[in-house]
């Protein structure tokens, strides 16, 4: 218990500053689409705004879910939840968060190979060539690019998506261990 106890402070630590950081990502957000509407207004029209405000609504959007997941403002369905005990609640969160956790690595595996596309790697074994980055064993391809106008890299956004799953991943399996712990009657 004394290390799911410390996976779960740090988990949680590391998400809940990240969310308080990406929460006012709103305003970088209102920030570039205010500064798009003063350009088409007065000059000429920003080629890069658009794109640039999908790409921080991703990372608000992304990198908040963590957060989100740790508050439990995630949508429930709540007819039956608000009466039941604390441990019964535990219980049934305990299980539909198996099916969060297939969900997320049904969602970063796909990531991962979305990433590698971007990067260059248009077959072969996914994971391989990623490892091989990390090593030094692989070499990084024509980096794909957005068919706009713009015509921006798409690896950046892409790694966010990556990172933005792990983290949600690993805050799903802290939520599981703290609702064992419930069951349990164990404090963490």
């Amino acid at each position: 218990m004394k290390l799911a106890s410390r996976y779960v402070r740090t988990v949680d630590a590391v998400n809940y500053r990240i969310g308080r950081v990406m929460m006012y990502g709103i305003f970088v957000m209102i920030a570039i689409l205010l500064w798009s509407s003063i350009s088409k207004t007065f000059f000429d029209p920003s080629l890069w705004t658009l794109e640039i405000a999908q790409f921080a609504l991703v990372a608000y959007y992304i990198m908040g879910g963590p957060y989100a997941i740790q508050l439990g403002s995630n949508v429930r369905m709540d007819l039956f939840y608000h009466e039941w005990t604390p441990r019964r609640k535990a219980q049934v969160d305990a299980v539909t968060v198996l099916f969060l956790l297939f969900y997320l690595g049904v969602l970063a595996h796909g990531a991962l190979g979305s990433l590698a596309y971007s990067l260059g790697h248009y077959k072969g074994e996914t994971y391989a060539f990623l490892a091989g980055l990390l090593t030094g064993g692989e070499e990084i391809g024509r980096l794909e690019r957005s068919p706009t106008a713009w015509r921006p890299y798409l690896w950046p956004v892409k790694s966010v998506l990556v990172v933005g799953l792990f983290l949600m991943l690993l805050q799903a399996i802290s939520e599981l261990i703290k609702d064992i712990a419930k069951i349990r009657g164990v404090a963490l």
